[in-house]
Parts: C-alpha cells; sequence; structure tokens
C-alpha cells in the first residue's frame, strides 16, 4: 500500500487553498456591492447560473454515505445500489417539470414556508422541527462520522487522530459555510470537478488492480471484464426474492435492496422526497428563474446517471479483490471486518500524486455536504422558527447573525455525536443508517407534499395527521409488525437476521407507510370543506417545457433505459 508523500501532501494543500481562496473571493465580491441580506446568504437569490446549481447539487449530494457509504453497499450487495443514483435522474425530471414551477410560482424559499402557505403555521412548525432533527441527528452527524472513518482510515491513525480529523472537517466546513449559500454554490463547482476527476482515477486504479490479480497487466477494461466474470451476482440490478433456507448473506443483502419491489414502493418515496422535498436540495434552485433552475436540474440528472462509476464500481473492485485473497488487512477496523472500508482500502494503492488527488475528492465531497446541511439547517431555524415565532421585528443583519451562529451550534453538536459515534453509525453501515432513518419521516413528509400540490381538497388537519401516521406506521413496519401480525402476509414478507429478529426490507416498510398515510389524508379531508381555501391554483401552463429542456430529458431516459437493460 502506498503512503503520502510529500507530492500527495502538495496536491491536498493546493486544493485547500484553492477552494479557500475562491470561497474568500465570492464573499469579498459579494461583500463589496453591499449585499448582506438574508435571503443572499440563505438563498444567493438570483445570482446562481444552471451549471453552478447542477454542480452544487451534486457536490451536496454526493459525499461520504456515496463514497464511503454505496462503496460499502457495492461491495457487499453490488451495483443494485446504483438504482438510488439512477432513479434519481427520473426523481429529478420530475422534480424540475412538476416541482419547482410550483414552488417558484408561490414564492416559496424553505419547505415549511411551503406547508404554511398550503395549510398552516401548525404543520410548518412541526415540520421544522422534525427537519432539524434529522439533518442535525442522521444527515450532518453520519456525513462527518463517516468521512472522518474513512480519512482516518487511509492515514492508518488512530482514535485521536480521528477526533482531529473530525474537527478539521468541521472546520473547514465552517469556513465555507458562514459566507452563505452564494460562497457554497460557486466553491460547489470546483469540489465537483476535483470530485469528479479524483473519483475515476480512483475507479481507475481500482480497475488496474483487479486487472493486475487476474494476470491481464494494467488494463483497466480488462478488469472490469475480470470483474463481470468473477462476480456476476454483483452485477444484478435486480435481486431475486430469497426462498426458505437462503443463505443469511443472500437475506441481508435482499433487506437492503429488495429486487423489483423496492421499485413499487419505497425506492420512489427516498427519491422524490429528498431531491423535491427537501430543504437541502430545492434551496439551490428557489432563487433562480424557472428555466435556469429546470436546465440546473437536470444537469444534475444527467451526472447522476455516471456517479455509480466513481462511488459503486470502486466497492465491486474492493469485493472482487478481497474474495481473491487480497486487502484483507485493508477492510479491517479495530480489528473487525467493515464493508465501509472498501473505498479507502482502494484509496491506499493509489500512486504518488493520484492520492493526493483522490483524498482532496473525497475531502471535497464531505466538506461540501457538510456545508449544504449546515445551511439548511440555518435557513430553516432562522426564517420558519426565529423570525415567526421568537423574534418577528428581526433585521436582515439580525437573521444573517443568527443564522451564522446557528451553524456553529449544528456542526459543534454534530462534533460531539460523532466524537464516539453515540448514533451507533458504524453498527448500521453509513448508506444503509441515513437511509433508513430518513425513511421514518419521509412517508409522511412526501404525502402531505404530494397530496399538497395537486389536490385541492387536503386540508390542515389532514397533513397533520399524516405527518404522525406516516412516522407511527413507519414505527410499527420497521419494529413490531413481524411480531403483531405474522412474518407473511399479503402486505409484506418478513425475513431472519443473524441476531434471531425478523424484518421486513425497510424500503418496503416506507412503501407500507406511504400507502396508509394518503388513506388517511384522503379520509380526514374528505370529511372536512369541499375545497381547502389554501389550495394552490395550479395553470398547466406552469408544466410547458421549452425543446432545450425536452431534449435533456429524452437523452437522460435512453441513458438510464440502455444501463438497466445492460444490467437487469
Amino acid at each position: 500500500m502506498n503512503k503520502f508523500t510529500t507530492i500527495d501532501y502538495v496536491i491536498f494543500v493546493v486544493y485547500f487553498i484553492v477552494v479557500s481562496g475562491y470561497g474568500y473571493w465570492v464573499y469579498s465580491r459579494k461583500k463589496i456591492k453591499g449585499v448582506s441580506d438574508s435571503k443572499d446568504f440563505f438563498l444567493a437569490e438570483g445570482s446562481l447560473t444552471w451549471w453552478a446549481i447542477g454542480a452544487s447539487l451534486i457536490a451536496s449530494n454526493i459525499s461520504a454515505e456515496q463514497f464511503i457509504g454505496a462503496s460499502g453497499t457495492g461491495f457487499a450487495v453490488g451495483l443494485a445500489v446504483a438504482a438510488y443514483e439512477w432513479v434519481a435522474a427520473i426523481a429529478l425530471i420530475i422534480v424540475a417539470v412538476w416541482f419547482v414551477p410550483i414552488y417558484l410560482k408561490n414564492k416559496i424559499f424553505t419547505m415549511p414556508q411551503f406547508l404554511h402557505t398550503r395549510y398552516n403555521e401548525t404543520v410548518s412548525f412541526v415540520m421544522a422541527i422534525f427537519w432539524l432533527f434529522l439533518y442535525i441527528f442522521v444527515n450532518l452527524t453520519s456525513i462527518l462520522y463517516l468521512g472522518a472513518l474513512a480519512l482516518n482510515n487511509l492515514i492508518g491513525g488512530d482514535v485521536d487522530s480521528m477526533h482531529l480529523i473530525i474537527i478539521a472537517l468541521a472546520v473547514f466546513a465552517l469556513f465555507i459555510t458562514l459566507g452563505g449559500m452564494k460562497v457554497i454554490g460557486f466553491t460547489d463547482v470546483i469540489q465537483v470537478l476535483v470530485l469528479v476527476i479524483g473519483g475515476l482515477a480512483t475507479t481507475y486504479i481500482a480497475l488496474t488492480l483487479v486487472s493486475e490479480k487476474f494476470g491481464y497487466g494494467k488494463d483497466a477494461l480488462a478488469g472490469f471484464n475480470a470483474m463481470l466474470k468473477d462476480a456476476p451476482d454483483h452485477f444484478k440490478m435486480i435481486l431475486a426474492k430469497p426462498k426458505p433456507g437462503a443463505p443469511q448473506a443472500d437475506i441481508d443483502k435482499y433487506l437492503t435492496l429488495p429486487g423489483i419491489a423496492m421499485y413499487f414502493a419505497g425506492q420512489w418515496i427516498v427519491n422524490l422526497n429528498y431531491w423535491g422535498c427537501n430543504q437541502y436540495i430545492t434551496q439551490r434552485a428557489l432563487g433562480a428563474d424557472l428555466k435556469t433552475a429546470r436546465t440546473g436540474i437536470l444537469f444534475a440528472g444527467l451526472m447522476k446517471l455516471a456517479m455509480p462509476v466513481i462511488v459503486v464500481l470502486p466497492g465491486i473492485a474492493a469485493y472482487v479483490l478481497y474474495k481473491n485473497g487480497g486487502l484483507q488487512a485493508e477492510m479491517l477496523s479495530g480489528g473487525k471486518f467493515n464493508s465501509d472500508n472498501a473505498y479507502s482500502a482502494v484509496l491506499g494503492f493509489l500512486p504518488t500524486g493520484l492520492k493526493g488527488l483522490s483524498v482532496a475528492a473525497l475531502t471535497a465531497a464531505i466538506v461540501a455536504s457538510l456545508a449544504g446541511k449546515a445551511n439548511s439547517i440555518s435557513t430553516i431555524f432562522t426564517l420558519d422558527i426565529y423570525k415567526k415565532h421568537m423574534v418577528k421585528k428581526a433585521s436582515e443583519q439580525d437573521m444573517v447573525k443568527v443564522g451564522r451562529w446557528v451553524i456553529f451550534a449544528a456542526m459543534a453538536l454534530s462534533i460531539a455525536l460523532t466524537w464516539k459515534d453515540l448514533l451507533g453509525i458504524s453498527g448500521e453501515g453509513g448508506f444503509t443508517f441515513i437511509q433508513k432513518y430518513t425513511g421514518f419521516i419521509s412517508p409522511g413528509i412526501f404525502a402531505i407534499f404530494i397530496l399538497g400540490f395537486f389536490w385541492k381538497h387536503t386540508t390542515g388537519t389532514a397533513a397533520i395527521a399524516g405527518i404522525l401516521t406516516g412516522f407511527g406506521m413507519s414505527v410499527v413496519f420497521n419494529n413490531y409488525a413481524p411480531a403483531w401480525f405474522g412474518h407473511e402476509t399479503f402486505l409484506y414478507t418478513a425475513f431472519p437476521r443473524a441476531n434471531g429478529t425478523w424484518e421486513i426490507p425497510f424500503l418496503i416498510c416506507m412503501g407500507l407507510s406511504f400507502l396508509f398515510t394518503i388513506i388517511v389524508m384522503v379520509a380526514v379531508s374528505l370529511a372536512g370543506p369541499k375545497v381547502n381555501a389554501k389550495a394552490l391554483e395550479i395553470d398547466a401552463s406552469m408544466f410547458k417545457v421549452e425543446r432545450s429542456t425536452l431534449a435533456l430529458i429524452v437523452v437522460t431516459l435512453l441513458l438510464l433505459t440502455t444501463l438497466y437493460v445492460r444490467f437487469w
């Protein structure tokens, strides 16, 4: 394994200086122009171009959970985890065509604001609290932990170095976040370039390592073909449902990615909720005009199609190498096997220079996501809690100051939770941890958004019922249903875990929770007024797209179809 050399350190330091310097330059220009109001700080209103929006979406989305978590799931399960990336491309089309016009027409800047506009203040306040807890306790903390774990494994560090890396990542992210959304958006362009170049370099080396292992020399294409032959089960998008007596390994894979069933259940809820009803993501587009926002979002969708090349293939390569006697020591953490080590295990074999670039890419992904998430936490707290319920006459400058203090507080709390992995992220597996626990509230959130958009009957009372039902049903299906109703029903199949418990795949749980939430919301709404006075006015012309937009959509769908036909 190659260790960090002077060249690697130089490349990494150059990356740090370039990103920090560019961020400071953007911030200085904004300051010279006298721009300091809250909408600019939180939304960069009107100043992000389509390519900056698209790049920022990807930089904020592709983080430690993808590089580390998706590679780890790629190691354990295979290409099927790419569904999160590829279905996202369709979700982004839906968001660009149907969701964003509604937000922009109604001048929506935050997701709680939408809920207040469409329903009432109670719904808005409850969900603002929900989102703050989710963003801090699940997203921000897991991004910080997984990122620090990967970087610590690369340098062969101990607990003390892990703590130093946690602090360093948080401080770097703070530096960028405190400049506001415009600084985040434009520095994300550099972050994306670094993570794509570094990510491709890592994938190339992973494939050449496999090629050498099988005696083909340094030939990336030969390495890929060798992987197809040696691990064909890892190149299936649709996993078969385990039969009675199936090995536990196959059951565990299906519990994570339940075959064709997940495409009729939680996979759509995960993606549409994440890309269309999530402050962290939609914030990038809410300050732009419709054409710019749509183009940026569709540009991000095209990039999502390529993401498995840099976040999943290295994990599959690590699996093939491990299966054939390689990476035995590199896959251990504290003496125990951990599939989340797959990406850092491959990174360790990069040659001089490329290792520094790839570590910079990983750091770029982590820092960009931390900055974006912290800004969203600050936006929701400041605009939807502080301004509405604490100091209603707060000035623009006061809101920016409060927003910055909230960023400090959120980052400090995430450091405290990460310090000794108090939430047990390592036990769940990084990617699964985020998807599973986000899934407890995703069904309710998506239900109140989708019905709020397109069904005028939906009432505020129904929205409250939907939030409670979605969360309650998620708890029931994830934790109690197999014991209460049996292991096999017409709604689900539960599978045994190695610890003796029975579990329903969490993506199936999400689909069932969403179904029952919709039923409850429809019933409650029908019992109320015929048409909710706060229903949104929707004009069919809002959803018309220009030819350039349509061309991007067609290209995306054709590429996606080709990928699924090849790897079904």
